[in-house]
């Protein structure tokens, strides 16, 4: 790289976005301003120039019609004077033609060679009694050639005036466009400003509910920048609920916690003083103890894997549905011996498979079957039924209050019927948390006839196996 590039680099890396944007729109502006002045000004000096050659032309055409057949020598010399007409003479190709009087303008070899008919026309620019001059040499007749001049003057000092306005048109056309760049560089980047100025304060006060005003205007014809602020809104907006619902996780976390901590302690407490306890009830704070510290360890494992957002990719294998769901419910009636757990795979829905973690997939199907049993009164039965587009799992208990409904799948929430169950409320939140980790989702609702109904569709991976029937 070479030193005015790595000069260029450094100065936009340690220069703000605003001054960049700046010195960039008025560098373009004040190029175009520049172009348009230089270009003016070549129009007008060709303007001016192009004007004193056809005067010369008409005076030539003039010279040669009063003049023809005259003898070599000048015709007229007043050109000295800005109102007298242009000086003429003729002058013969052969220089021992040439008169005895000297001539009023210069001869040179190209006057010869035009007299002799070896050369076109053509302009230059000469001295007049210290003046500049323009003049033409054109053949008139053969063997001779006439020379046209008048002043320049004027139309070199018409040139000078127009090339001093031009510059000082320039310069203010600079100066316009150092304050539009500035300008621009404010407006366009006032989002951005307000966007900077949202985040510092964010980051100074770790509150994510701030907001970025953005400009009134009709929705879908917003700028770059404006969407930019929107999405910026939006992930605030994202944020500020996760942090509410990390916050209320750990406060929910905490409060279901506190009561078997303080009942491990109080057993705890009381096996430290086992020697004044009778046989019966060291037995018993015994068996409490370790019930609760299954309770706290399931509470704190079941939440260590709500905190995963996604499976492990290194243990995802193509699992069959089926022999998950007669797994989970051969565990089921063994757990709740007093539930009756029917059965339904249709035969479509036997031999299928879908990519998936089967440790995961099991938790989720024995979570589903725990709360159906849960919920079922006594002798009542839970239906699971298995299909090749989704899997069902229903109970005949008290259903889903209204109320309830949209939370049913929340961490830690139970309702008010539910609150003398044994659970953490958890169990529902992972399962379904599990199913979007597998590229589907978990519903619920009130089946028709009493009971809860919990959908989960089959994700659009589940296939036959290869060599399957169709």
């Amino acid at each position: 790289m070479s030193a005015r590039r790595r000069l260029g680099a450094r100065w936009r890396r340690y220069r703000p976005l605003r001054t960049r944007l700046a010195v960039a729109a008025s560098t373009a502006v004040a190029l175009v301003a520049v172009g348009v002045c230089a270009a003016a000004f070549a129009v007008i000096r060709y303007e001016l120039y192009h004007q004193l050659q056809l005067n010369l032309t008409q005076s030539a055409t003039l010279a040669t019609q009063q003049n023809r057949g005259a003898a070599p020598g000048v015709l007229a010399g007043e050109c000295r004077f800005l109102s007298a007409p242009a000086c003429a003479q003729i002058v013969p190709a052969d220089p021992a033609a040439d008169p005895a009087e000297p001539y009023l303008l210069p001869v040179s070899e190209p006057v010869r060679e035009v007299a002799a008919g070896q050369r076109a026309p053509y302009y230059r620019d000469i001295t007049l009694d210290g003046r500049p001059g323009r003049m033409l040499t054109t053949p008139f007749g053969k063997g001779k050639a006439l020379q046209v001049a008048l002043r320049a003057d004027t139309v070199e000092q018409g040139v000078r005036q127009a090339a001093g306005l031009l510059a000082l048109v320039g310069g203010a056309g600079v100066l316009l466009a150092a304050g539009l760049g500035y300008a621009v560089s404010r407006t366009g980047l006032a989002p951005v400003a307000r966007l900077t100025a949202t985040a510092e304060r964010i980051a100074a006060t770790r509150d994510p509910r701030h907001r970025i005003e953005l400009p009134p205007g009709p929705p879908g014809r917003e700028d770059e920048v404006t969407r930019l602020a929107a999405t910026f809104n939006t992930m605030l907006g994202e944020l500020e609920q996760s942090v509410t619902a990390q916050r209320r996780l750990v406060a929910d976390a905490s409060h279901e916690l506190r009561t078997p901590l303080t009942a491990l302690r109080t057993n705890a407490e009381l096996l430290a003083r086992a020697d004044r306890l009778d046989p019966a009830r060291r037995e018993r704070a015994s068996a409490a103890l370790g019930r609760q510290l299954r309770e706290v360890t399931g509470l704190v494992n079941d939440l260590i894997e709500l905190a995963r957002d996604e499976e492990p990719q290194p243990l995802v294998e193509d699992v069959r549905p089926a022999a998950l769901l007669a797994y989970a419910v051969t565990s089921a009636r063994a757990h709740w011996p007093g539930v009756e757990f029917r059965t339904l795979v249709e035969e479509e829905a036997a031999e299928l498979t879908m990519p998936g973690v089967p440790a995961r997939l099991s938790r989720l199907l024995t979570n589903l079957l725990d709360n159906a049993a849960k919920f079922s009164p006594p002798g009542g039965p839970v239906e699971v039924e298995l299909t090749p587009r989704a899997l069902t799992v229903r109970d005949h208990g008290p259903g889903i209050a209204p109320e309830d409904l949209p939370y049913v799948f929340d961490r830690f929430y139970r309702a008010e019927s539910a609150r003398a169950l044994p659970g953490s409320g958890l169990g529902l939140a992972m399962a379904r948390q599990i199913a979007r980790a597998h590229a589907t989702d978990l519903t619920a609702e009130n089946a028709p006839g009493g009971g809860a109904l919990f959908r989960l569709p089959l994700p659009p991976g589940a296939k036959r196996p290869a060599g399957g029937e169709a």
